[in-house]
C-alpha cells in the first residue's frame, strides 16, 4: 500500500471546492451578474487545478517511490506517464 501523506490535505481541498461550487450554484439561482458568476467559476477550476497537483505530488512522493523502491523503473515510468496524461489534457 502507497503511503499518501496529503490525502487529508487533499480532502480538505475538495471539501472547500465542493462548498464554493454549492454557493455557485446559489449565485445562479439568486440571478446574480454573469461576470460575478464567471468570476467564482475560475476561482474553481484554480482550486481544482492545486488539488489536481497535490494528488499529482502524492502520487510522486509514494506510489511512484515505492514502485522505484521495488526495482521497476519501466513501471514507474508508465505509471508517471499515465498520471501526467490524466491531468494534462
Amino acid at each position: 500500500m502507497s503511503d499518501h501523506k496529503h490525502r487529508p490535505a487533499i480532502v480538505n481541498r475538495l471539501a472547500r471546492i465542493e462548498g464554493h461550487v454549492r454557493a455557485i450554484k446559489e449565485m445562479a439561482q439568486q440571478d446574480r451578474d454573469c461576470g460575478e458568476l464567471l468570476i467564482q467559476i475560475a476561482a474553481v477550476r484554480k482550486a481544482l487545478d492545486n488539488a489536481g497537483k497535490l494528488i499529482l505530488r502524492d502520487h510522486l512522493e509514494g506510489c511512484l517511490v515505492n514502485a522505484i523502491r521495488s526495482g521497476d523503473e519501466e513501471k514507474v515510468l508508465e505509471d508517471l506517464q499515465d498520471a501526467l496524461d490524466k491531468f494534462i489534457r
